[in-house]
């Protein structure tokens, strides 16, 4: 499948392994996991941090095979999930920044091209999270409020 908004066709991809359960050589109980994910989403880390950090640090590849659940779960479980999905923050994040450089650089054509490029997938995902009732239905995304969406 093509990309959105850029000519690639792109196959790469990582590719999750067949077994579903921790490996043997993981000591971290449910527990444990459960409490170092809320742990580290006090302390303002977002769910793909947190996700590294385990990764990385603590050498649990898969959340949901030592859990049994999804890191976003845990956290709206523990009422730490964030108010915006994390792909849609990035988005708001990203057009923020550009009309900050904007402002500055009026006659940069390309970067307001980028903007708009940018906004629409904006208004393409929270359309779908609306749907999946992710966001309220009188969300809006308003360019003039973006900026105290991410502060």
């Amino acid at each position: 499948m093509g990309r959105m908004h850029s000519r690639g066709k792109g196959i790469a991809d990582s590719a999750l392994p067949y077994r579903r359960t921790p490996p043997s050589w993981l000591k971290a109980t449910a527990a444990e996991v459960n409490e170092h994910i809320c742990k580290l989403a006090k302390k303002g880390m977002t769910p793909s941090q947190i996700g590294i950090v385990l990764r990385d640090s603590h050498g649990i590849a898969q959340v949901t095979h030592v859990t049994g659940s999804k890191l976003v779960r845990i956290l709206k479980a523990n009422g730490l999930a964030p108010a915006l999905p994390e792909d849609l923050y990035c988005l708001i994040k990203r057009a923020v920044s550009m009309r900050k450089h904007l402002e500055k650089f009026r006659k940069d054509k390309d970067s307001k091209f980028r903007l708009i490029l940018v906004e629409s997938r904006i208004h393409r995902l929270a359309r779908y999270y609306k749907r999946v009732k992710k966001l309220p239905p009188t969300w809006k995304y308003e360019s003039s409020t973006a900026s105290a969406l991410v502060a």
